[in-house]
């Protein structure tokens, strides 16, 4: 099976060609780190695969200011022993032109594209996904974009079969700004989940930039679609660069109804060498209501392709 899957990725790789696409864009992440685990048996050491990944996107041009427009991305678990250690990620094809973009298969649905770059703990331990629901990849997708209307745009996805009852969903978005804050000092968004992989939620979140300090804040409200498991959380986070370096500090809490409610902080830095590489260290520590405690450190290294 192991044999397979890499022929079959080699295969679409070694086929993808100039002659057979205008535009064609091969990228990936490597992301690996060195981590100690606490979670309430004793500490264990790890080498961790955060999130790797290799693909391939690109668009064609067609007649009439339309593009056809792809991605076919992989996740690759480096750090495994098993051999199972590819999985997929965003994959698709649409059309791309003046009424923004539509695309069919698997995707990142509205309410998990509308955080942006908000969370600065992304695929560690620290990631939003650990509290908050909604940030769901999903297949059986199509999703719609809109076009830039004066820093306004619209996303919505539909959901033709979700995995988790049988039941079609729609999750959709507004935004505005630059969620990189590079064209703009601000990014806000409000997005809702209806049905989507067993819950209904809402989401708002604000990114500025003040004095060189990036400041985030997100708010949420989710429950089970048969109106259980009805809580609210938000998230406060702040990053500050000096040099090469950029210090990271981010606060979580969920508030679940009739259950434990969830705090986790953590600290980071990053130390960048070039525009496609950095070191990192990161601490995260989570507590519930019950005194359980679950803490990480880490040190790792992310390079860009």
């Amino acid at each position: 099976m192991k044999f397979t899957k890499s022929a079959l990725l080699l295969a679409i790789l070694a086929g993808v060609s100039g002659s057979a696409v205008a535009n064609v864009d091969v990228y990936g992440r490597a992301n690996v780190s060195v981590q100690s685990s606490d979670e309430g048996e004793g500490s264990t050491t790890e080498i961790k695969s955060n999130a790797s990944r290799f693909g391939v996107k690109g668009s064609e041009k067609l007649d009439n200011g339309l593009e056809v427009i792809y991605k076919m991305e992989f996740q690759v678990d480096v750090a495994d022993d098993e051999g199972d250690n590819i999985k997929a990620r965003n994959q698709y094809v649409g059309l791309k032109g003046g009424f923004g973009e539509v695309v069919v298969g698997r995707n990142d649905t509205a309410f998990k594209q509308s955080q942006g770059k908000l969370d600065l703990f992304n695929d560690l331990e620290g990631d939003i996904k650990r509290l908050f629901k909604g940030e769901n990849r999903l297949g059986d997708t199509v999703s719609y974009k809109s076009m830039d209307l004066n820093g306004f745009r619209f996303l919505a996805t539909y959901i033709a079969k979700d995995t988790s009852d049988g039941k079609s969903g729609v999750s959709t978005a507004v935004t505005y700004g630059d969620s990189g804050l590079k064209n703009s000092n601000v990014y806000v968004s409000l997005a809702a989940d209806s049905e989507v992989k067993g819950y209904d939620a809402v989401r708002f979140g604000v990114h500025t930039k003040v004095s060189g300090v990036k400041l985030g804040a997100m708010y949420q409200t989710q429950e089970k679609v048969d109106g259980t498991a009805d809580a609210d959380g938000y998230l406060l986070n702040a990053a500050y660069s000096m040099g090469a370096n950029t210090f990271k500090v981010q606060y979580q809490t969920m508030d679940v109804d009739g259950a434990d409610s969830l705090d986790g902080i953590s600290l980071g830095i990053d130390h960048k060498l070039s525009k496609e590489a950095k070191l990192y260290g990161f601490y995260s520590t989570f507590d519930a209501d019950s005194q359980t405690e679950d803490t990480y450190f880490g040190i790792g290294m992310q390079y860009s392709f």
